[in-house]
Protein backbone atom coordinates (compact mmCIF):
# COMPACT_ATOMS: atom_id res chain seq x y z
CA UNK A 1 0.00 0.00 0.00
CA UNK A 2 0.94 3.68 -0.59
CA UNK A 3 1.46 5.99 2.23
CA UNK A 4 2.47 8.82 -0.32
CA UNK A 5 1.37 12.29 0.60
CA UNK A 6 0.74 13.12 -3.47
CA UNK A 7 1.58 11.30 -6.88
CA UNK A 8 0.88 12.96 -10.71
CA UNK A 9 2.07 11.54 -14.11
CA UNK A 10 2.04 14.37 -16.79
CA UNK A 11 2.58 13.63 -20.51
CA UNK A 12 3.31 16.80 -22.85
CA UNK A 13 3.50 16.13 -26.42
CA UNK A 14 4.01 19.16 -28.00
CA UNK A 15 6.94 19.41 -25.55
CA UNK A 16 8.18 15.72 -25.86
CA UNK A 17 8.16 15.61 -22.10
CA UNK A 18 7.07 13.84 -18.95
CA UNK A 19 6.66 15.45 -15.84
CA UNK A 20 6.10 13.50 -12.26
CA UNK A 21 5.89 14.96 -9.53
CA UNK A 22 5.36 12.52 -6.05
CA UNK A 23 5.58 13.55 -2.13
CA UNK A 24 7.09 11.67 0.21
CA UNK A 25 6.99 11.63 4.04
CA UNK A 26 10.47 12.00 4.50
CA UNK A 27 13.29 14.66 5.16
CA UNK A 28 15.11 15.67 2.07
CA UNK A 29 18.20 14.73 3.27
CA UNK A 30 16.97 10.68 3.11
CA UNK A 31 15.11 10.73 -0.10
CA UNK A 32 18.30 12.52 -1.60
CA UNK A 33 19.88 9.50 -0.45
CA UNK A 34 17.91 6.89 -1.92
CA UNK A 35 18.53 8.60 -5.73
CA UNK A 36 22.66 9.09 -4.97
CA UNK A 37 23.37 5.71 -2.94
CA UNK A 38 23.80 2.61 -4.95
CA UNK A 39 22.90 0.63 -1.86
CA UNK A 40 19.61 2.40 -1.79
CA UNK A 41 19.12 2.34 -4.78
CA UNK A 42 19.01 -1.04 -5.52
CA UNK A 43 16.42 -1.32 -3.02
CA UNK A 44 13.76 0.31 -5.15
CA UNK A 45 14.51 1.60 -8.18
CA UNK A 46 12.77 -1.74 -9.93
CA UNK A 47 9.27 -2.33 -10.02
CA UNK A 48 8.51 -5.52 -8.57
CA UNK A 49 9.52 -8.01 -9.10
CA UNK A 50 12.00 -6.83 -10.58
CA UNK A 51 15.50 -5.83 -8.99
CA UNK A 52 18.06 -3.43 -9.63
CA UNK A 53 21.54 -4.62 -9.61
CA UNK A 54 23.92 -1.76 -10.16
CA UNK A 55 27.54 -2.69 -11.42
CA UNK A 56 28.83 0.87 -11.51
CA UNK A 57 28.23 4.08 -9.74
CA UNK A 58 29.78 6.93 -9.79
CA UNK A 59 27.42 9.73 -8.64
CA UNK A 60 29.14 13.35 -9.68
CA UNK A 61 29.09 15.84 -12.61
CA UNK A 62 30.71 13.51 -15.29
CA UNK A 63 29.84 10.18 -13.52
CA UNK A 64 27.46 7.38 -14.61
CA UNK A 65 25.43 4.73 -12.80
CA UNK A 66 25.65 1.37 -14.67
CA UNK A 67 22.80 -0.90 -13.52
CA UNK A 68 20.26 -3.44 -14.70
CA UNK A 69 17.01 -4.21 -13.66
CA UNK A 70 16.81 -8.12 -13.13
CA UNK A 71 13.46 -10.20 -13.48
CA UNK A 72 12.10 -12.66 -11.34
CA UNK A 73 13.44 -15.42 -13.81
CA UNK A 74 16.99 -13.49 -14.59
CA UNK A 75 16.14 -11.64 -17.20
CA UNK A 76 18.90 -8.16 -17.29
CA UNK A 77 17.51 -5.30 -19.10
CA UNK A 78 20.69 -2.90 -18.92
CA UNK A 79 20.85 0.48 -18.21
CA UNK A 80 23.17 3.44 -18.25
CA UNK A 81 22.77 6.99 -16.97
CA UNK A 82 25.69 9.80 -17.43
CA UNK A 83 25.18 12.78 -14.76
CA UNK A 84 25.95 16.27 -15.98
CA UNK A 85 24.70 19.05 -13.02
CA UNK A 86 24.54 17.95 -9.61
CA UNK A 87 23.68 20.60 -6.76
CA UNK A 88 23.91 18.62 -3.37
CA UNK A 89 20.29 17.66 -2.08
CA UNK A 90 18.87 19.96 -4.64
CA UNK A 91 19.06 18.41 -7.98
CA UNK A 92 20.48 16.75 -10.69
CA UNK A 93 20.72 16.12 -14.36
CA UNK A 94 21.18 13.44 -16.88
CA UNK A 95 21.28 11.56 -19.69
CA UNK A 96 19.19 8.15 -19.38
CA UNK A 97 20.02 5.54 -22.05
CA UNK A 98 19.70 1.47 -22.36
CA UNK A 99 22.61 -0.26 -22.96
CA UNK A 100 24.44 -3.46 -22.81
CA UNK A 101 26.08 -4.90 -19.51
CA UNK A 102 29.26 -3.33 -21.11
CA UNK A 103 27.82 0.06 -20.45
CA UNK A 104 27.84 0.19 -24.77
CA UNK A 105 24.17 2.72 -25.22
CA UNK A 106 21.78 0.92 -27.80
CA UNK A 107 20.77 4.12 -29.81
CA UNK A 108 17.55 2.10 -31.62
CA UNK A 109 15.83 2.38 -27.98
CA UNK A 110 14.69 5.93 -26.51
CA UNK A 111 16.98 7.61 -24.46
CA UNK A 112 16.11 10.39 -22.17
CA UNK A 113 17.29 14.04 -20.33
CA UNK A 114 16.21 13.94 -16.87
CA UNK A 115 16.58 16.29 -14.54
CA UNK A 116 15.28 15.62 -10.91
CA UNK A 117 14.51 18.06 -8.19
CA UNK A 118 14.13 17.86 -4.58
CA UNK A 119 12.10 20.30 -2.33
CA UNK A 120 11.43 19.98 1.43
CA UNK A 121 10.15 21.00 4.59
CA UNK A 122 10.94 19.22 7.62
CA UNK A 123 9.73 15.87 6.88
CA UNK A 124 8.12 15.63 3.66
CA UNK A 125 10.02 16.07 0.18
CA UNK A 126 8.77 16.89 -3.47
CA UNK A 127 10.38 14.80 -5.95
CA UNK A 128 9.84 16.25 -9.45
CA UNK A 129 10.75 14.31 -12.35
CA UNK A 130 11.26 16.17 -15.82
CA UNK A 131 12.10 14.17 -18.52
CA UNK A 132 12.78 15.06 -21.86
CA UNK A 133 12.94 13.41 -25.39
CA UNK A 134 14.63 14.21 -28.53
CA UNK A 135 11.45 13.02 -30.72
CA UNK A 136 7.82 12.04 -30.46
CA UNK A 137 8.35 8.88 -31.35
CA UNK A 138 10.86 7.98 -28.40
CA UNK A 139 8.42 9.96 -25.44
CA UNK A 140 5.98 7.63 -26.87
CA UNK A 141 8.04 4.39 -27.25
CA UNK A 142 8.57 4.79 -23.68
CA UNK A 143 4.75 5.24 -22.45
CA UNK A 144 4.17 2.04 -24.60
CA UNK A 145 6.95 0.02 -22.37
CA UNK A 146 4.95 0.48 -19.34
CA UNK A 147 7.17 3.30 -17.99
CA UNK A 148 3.93 4.98 -16.13
CA UNK A 149 3.23 1.62 -14.52
CA UNK A 150 6.87 0.63 -13.81
CA UNK A 151 8.01 3.92 -12.53
CA UNK A 152 4.60 4.48 -10.10
CA UNK A 153 5.48 0.77 -8.96
CA UNK A 154 9.18 1.68 -7.84
CA UNK A 155 8.30 4.87 -6.21
CA UNK A 156 5.98 3.05 -4.03
CA UNK A 157 8.82 0.31 -3.31
CA UNK A 158 10.86 4.00 -2.59
CA UNK A 159 8.26 5.02 -0.18
CA UNK A 160 8.16 1.45 1.76
CA UNK A 161 12.07 1.99 1.86
CA UNK A 162 11.77 5.55 3.31
CA UNK A 163 9.28 4.36 5.81
CA UNK A 164 11.62 1.39 7.39
CA UNK A 165 14.36 3.84 7.79
CA UNK A 166 12.19 6.35 9.57
CA UNK A 167 13.43 6.12 13.61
Amino acid sequence: MSTSLSYDFSVNKNEKSITVKRVFAAERSLVWDAFTKKEMLDQWWAPKPWKAKTKTMDFREGGHWHYAMVGPDGDEHWALVDYFKIEFQRSFTGLDAFANANGLVNKDMPQSNWEVTFTGKEKETEVQFNISYDDLEQLEATIQMGFKEGLAMALDGLDELLNSRKL
